[in-house]
Protein backbone atom coordinates (compact mmCIF):
# COMPACT_ATOMS: atom_id res chain seq x y z
CA UNK A 1 0.00 0.00 0.00
CA UNK A 2 1.17 3.40 -1.04
CA UNK A 3 2.33 5.65 1.62
CA UNK A 4 -0.01 8.48 2.64
CA UNK A 5 1.06 11.22 5.44
CA UNK A 6 -0.79 13.78 7.16
CA UNK A 7 1.37 17.06 8.65
CA UNK A 8 -0.61 18.65 11.57
CA UNK A 9 -0.69 21.62 13.43
CA UNK A 10 -1.69 21.93 17.38
CA UNK A 11 -1.69 25.55 17.76
CA UNK A 12 -3.32 25.61 21.38
CA UNK A 13 -3.76 28.79 22.45
CA UNK A 14 -2.32 31.15 19.90
CA UNK A 15 -3.04 33.10 16.85
CA UNK A 16 -6.61 35.55 16.93
CA UNK A 17 -8.73 35.30 14.09
CA UNK A 18 -7.30 37.33 11.63
CA UNK A 19 -3.98 35.85 12.93
CA UNK A 20 -5.47 32.79 11.67
CA UNK A 21 -7.01 33.29 8.61
CA UNK A 22 -3.82 35.55 7.43
CA UNK A 23 -1.52 31.61 8.51
CA UNK A 24 -3.88 29.75 6.90
CA UNK A 25 -3.91 32.17 3.38
CA UNK A 26 0.35 31.83 3.35
CA UNK A 27 0.53 28.86 4.21
CA UNK A 28 -1.88 27.15 1.41
CA UNK A 29 0.48 28.96 -1.06
CA UNK A 30 3.55 27.41 0.16
CA UNK A 31 2.71 23.86 -1.26
CA UNK A 32 0.79 22.18 -4.11
CA UNK A 33 -1.55 19.73 -3.49
CA UNK A 34 -0.75 15.97 -3.56
CA UNK A 35 -2.88 13.06 -3.48
CA UNK A 36 -1.24 11.30 0.07
CA UNK A 37 -0.63 13.94 1.45
CA UNK A 38 -3.19 15.90 4.39
CA UNK A 39 -2.49 19.26 5.98
CA UNK A 40 -4.50 20.35 8.88
CA UNK A 41 -4.16 23.24 11.29
CA UNK A 42 -5.82 23.31 14.82
CA UNK A 43 -7.08 26.58 16.23
CA UNK A 44 -7.90 27.80 18.97
CA UNK A 45 -12.40 28.05 19.01
CA UNK A 46 -12.52 31.65 18.21
CA UNK A 47 -10.56 31.20 14.88
CA UNK A 48 -12.69 28.11 13.71
CA UNK A 49 -15.53 30.10 11.01
CA UNK A 50 -12.51 32.64 10.46
CA UNK A 51 -10.26 29.80 8.52
CA UNK A 52 -13.16 27.18 7.83
CA UNK A 53 -13.31 27.01 3.50
CA UNK A 54 -10.62 29.32 3.24
CA UNK A 55 -9.06 26.58 1.13
CA UNK A 56 -9.02 23.16 0.39
CA UNK A 57 -5.30 22.34 1.15
CA UNK A 58 -5.59 23.34 4.34
CA UNK A 59 -7.85 20.95 6.53
CA UNK A 60 -9.40 22.33 9.93
CA UNK A 61 -9.35 20.69 13.58
CA UNK A 62 -10.87 21.46 16.79
CA UNK A 63 -8.61 21.29 19.32
CA UNK A 64 -11.21 20.04 22.29
CA UNK A 65 -14.65 19.49 22.52
CA UNK A 66 -17.54 18.19 25.52
CA UNK A 67 -19.30 14.94 24.84
CA UNK A 68 -22.76 16.15 25.36
CA UNK A 69 -24.88 17.80 22.58
CA UNK A 70 -26.01 20.69 24.20
CA UNK A 71 -27.02 21.42 27.86
CA UNK A 72 -25.91 23.60 31.04
CA UNK A 73 -21.90 23.41 30.40
CA UNK A 74 -20.89 27.26 30.81
CA UNK A 75 -17.74 27.45 28.52
CA UNK A 76 -17.84 23.73 26.83
CA UNK A 77 -18.31 23.63 23.33
CA UNK A 78 -20.46 21.14 22.04
CA UNK A 79 -19.83 18.35 18.70
CA UNK A 80 -22.71 19.86 17.15
CA UNK A 81 -21.49 23.16 17.51
CA UNK A 82 -18.64 22.26 15.83
CA UNK A 83 -20.30 20.66 12.88
CA UNK A 84 -19.12 22.75 9.15
CA UNK A 85 -16.73 24.05 11.10
CA UNK A 86 -14.01 21.54 11.67
CA UNK A 87 -13.42 18.41 10.27
CA UNK A 88 -11.04 17.22 12.91
CA UNK A 89 -11.14 17.40 16.65
CA UNK A 90 -7.95 16.64 19.03
CA UNK A 91 -9.21 14.61 22.14
CA UNK A 92 -7.12 13.31 25.11
CA UNK A 93 -4.18 15.91 24.45
CA UNK A 94 -1.74 15.80 27.14
CA UNK A 95 -2.55 18.93 28.17
CA UNK A 96 -6.53 18.20 28.57
CA UNK A 97 -5.26 15.29 30.49
CA UNK A 98 -2.43 17.04 32.68
CA UNK A 99 -4.09 20.24 33.52
CA UNK A 100 -7.77 20.00 33.25
CA UNK A 101 -7.31 16.27 35.01
CA UNK A 102 -9.39 14.61 32.00
CA UNK A 103 -9.83 11.15 32.21
CA UNK A 104 -9.22 8.04 30.23
CA UNK A 105 -13.56 7.82 30.32
CA UNK A 106 -13.92 11.45 29.79
CA UNK A 107 -11.67 11.40 26.31
CA UNK A 108 -13.76 8.02 25.64
CA UNK A 109 -16.82 9.84 25.90
CA UNK A 110 -15.71 12.78 23.60
CA UNK A 111 -14.44 9.96 20.72
CA UNK A 112 -17.72 8.22 20.58
CA UNK A 113 -19.54 11.61 20.46
CA UNK A 114 -17.59 13.19 17.81
CA UNK A 115 -17.36 10.04 15.54
CA UNK A 116 -21.85 10.26 16.15
CA UNK A 117 -21.47 13.73 14.61
CA UNK A 118 -19.22 12.69 11.68
CA UNK A 119 -16.49 14.63 13.43
CA UNK A 120 -12.59 12.57 13.05
CA UNK A 121 -11.05 12.30 15.94
CA UNK A 122 -7.37 12.76 16.47
CA UNK A 123 -6.68 10.52 19.45
CA UNK A 124 -3.58 12.00 21.64
CA UNK A 125 -1.32 9.01 24.04
CA UNK A 126 1.76 9.36 25.17
CA UNK A 127 3.55 8.25 28.58
CA UNK A 128 5.48 11.06 31.53
CA UNK A 129 9.40 11.07 31.52
CA UNK A 130 9.02 8.94 34.65
CA UNK A 131 6.66 6.26 33.33
CA UNK A 132 9.36 5.76 30.41
CA UNK A 133 12.25 5.72 32.55
CA UNK A 134 10.55 2.81 34.69
CA UNK A 135 9.61 1.01 31.41
CA UNK A 136 5.85 1.67 31.62
CA UNK A 137 5.82 2.97 28.17
CA UNK A 138 3.79 0.64 26.14
CA UNK A 139 1.59 -0.11 29.45
CA UNK A 140 0.53 3.28 29.68
CA UNK A 141 0.25 4.00 25.67
CA UNK A 142 -1.91 0.59 24.52
CA UNK A 143 -3.83 1.01 28.47
CA UNK A 144 -4.63 4.57 27.04
CA UNK A 145 -6.14 3.49 24.04
CA UNK A 146 -8.11 0.13 24.92
CA UNK A 147 -9.76 2.84 26.76
CA UNK A 148 -9.76 5.67 24.69
CA UNK A 149 -11.19 3.00 21.39
CA UNK A 150 -13.53 1.52 23.49
CA UNK A 151 -16.67 1.24 21.52
CA UNK A 152 -15.50 2.34 17.93
CA UNK A 153 -17.61 0.94 15.47
CA UNK A 154 -15.92 -1.21 12.07
CA UNK A 155 -17.38 1.59 9.90
CA UNK A 156 -15.78 4.61 12.23
CA UNK A 157 -12.29 2.78 12.32
CA UNK A 158 -11.24 4.66 8.80
CA UNK A 159 -12.05 7.95 10.57
CA UNK A 160 -9.98 7.48 13.73
CA UNK A 161 -6.25 8.78 14.13
CA UNK A 162 -3.96 8.52 16.33
CA UNK A 163 -0.89 10.58 17.92
CA UNK A 164 1.83 9.23 19.83
CA UNK A 165 2.87 11.91 22.13
CA UNK A 166 5.69 11.34 24.89
CA UNK A 167 4.71 13.89 27.43
CA UNK A 168 8.36 14.84 28.23
CA UNK A 169 8.75 15.95 24.50
CA UNK A 170 6.55 18.08 24.37
CA UNK A 171 7.21 21.56 24.09
CA UNK A 172 10.74 20.79 25.62
CA UNK A 173 13.01 21.02 23.03
CA UNK A 174 13.49 17.11 23.49
CA UNK A 175 12.33 14.67 21.42
CA UNK A 176 11.89 10.85 20.81
CA UNK A 177 14.38 9.94 18.61
CA UNK A 178 13.25 7.84 15.96
CA UNK A 179 14.48 4.73 16.82
CA UNK A 180 12.18 5.01 20.29
CA UNK A 181 9.21 6.70 18.40
CA UNK A 182 9.04 3.58 15.98
CA UNK A 183 9.01 1.07 18.49
CA UNK A 184 5.58 3.05 20.16
CA UNK A 185 4.21 2.94 16.62
CA UNK A 186 4.73 -0.54 16.24
CA UNK A 187 3.43 -1.77 19.14
CA UNK A 188 0.40 0.89 18.11
CA UNK A 189 0.44 -0.41 15.14
CA UNK A 190 0.07 -3.90 15.96
CA UNK A 191 -2.52 -2.79 18.66
CA UNK A 192 -5.08 -1.42 15.44
CA UNK A 193 -4.17 -4.07 13.50
CA UNK A 194 -6.18 -6.68 16.09
CA UNK A 195 -9.17 -4.17 16.36
CA UNK A 196 -9.66 -3.49 13.10
CA UNK A 197 -7.80 -5.45 10.64
CA UNK A 198 -6.96 -4.27 7.22
CA UNK A 199 -7.80 -0.55 8.16
CA UNK A 200 -5.02 2.19 7.65
CA UNK A 201 -5.30 3.60 10.98
CA UNK A 202 -3.08 6.66 10.79
CA UNK A 203 -0.58 7.14 13.78
CA UNK A 204 1.48 10.48 13.86
CA UNK A 205 4.66 11.66 16.08
CA UNK A 206 4.20 14.56 18.36
CA UNK A 207 6.59 16.28 20.89
CA UNK A 208 9.25 19.02 19.60
CA UNK A 209 8.57 18.14 15.79
CA UNK A 210 10.78 20.49 13.91
CA UNK A 211 11.70 20.81 10.17
CA UNK A 212 15.37 19.18 10.96
CA UNK A 213 13.86 15.83 12.54
CA UNK A 214 10.63 15.75 10.47
CA UNK A 215 12.36 13.49 7.46
CA UNK A 216 14.27 10.97 9.60
CA UNK A 217 10.66 10.53 11.59
CA UNK A 218 8.38 10.20 8.47
CA UNK A 219 10.72 8.12 6.98
CA UNK A 220 9.78 5.45 10.39
CA UNK A 221 7.60 2.27 8.93
CA UNK A 222 4.56 3.32 11.24
CA UNK A 223 4.71 6.68 11.76
CA UNK A 224 2.51 7.98 8.80
CA UNK A 225 2.77 11.71 10.12
CA UNK A 226 3.35 14.31 12.53
CA UNK A 227 1.59 15.93 14.82
CA UNK A 228 3.36 19.85 15.42
CA UNK A 229 3.50 21.94 18.31
CA UNK A 230 5.09 25.53 18.68
CA UNK A 231 6.84 24.91 14.33
CA UNK A 232 3.58 25.38 13.04
CA UNK A 233 3.09 28.66 14.36
CA UNK A 234 5.22 29.71 11.41
CA UNK A 235 4.53 29.34 8.13
CA UNK A 236 8.25 28.59 7.14
CA UNK A 237 9.08 26.38 9.65
CA UNK A 238 5.31 24.56 8.90
CA UNK A 239 5.88 24.77 5.26
CA UNK A 240 9.21 22.84 5.72
CA UNK A 241 7.97 20.23 7.51
CA UNK A 242 5.26 19.67 5.00
CA UNK A 243 7.98 19.69 2.29
CA UNK A 244 9.28 16.35 4.35
CA UNK A 245 6.00 14.76 3.41
CA UNK A 246 6.03 15.54 -0.29
CA UNK A 247 9.98 14.70 -0.17
CA UNK A 248 8.93 11.43 0.96
CA UNK A 249 5.78 11.08 -1.20
CA UNK A 250 8.54 11.75 -4.20
CA UNK A 251 6.81 14.87 -4.96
Amino acid sequence: MAREYFIAGNWKMFKTADESRQFVQELARSFAPVAGLTVAVFPPFTALASVQGLDPRVHIGAQNMFYEAQGAFTGEISPRMLQGLAEYVLLGHSERREIFHESDRDVNRKLLAALGAGLKPVLCVGETLPERESGQTLEKVLRQLEHGLAGVAGGDWPNVTVAYEPIWAIGTGRNATPGQAQEVHGAIARWLAGKAPGIPVKVLYGGSVKPDNSLELLSQADISGVLVGGASLNVESFSAIIQCGLTLLGA
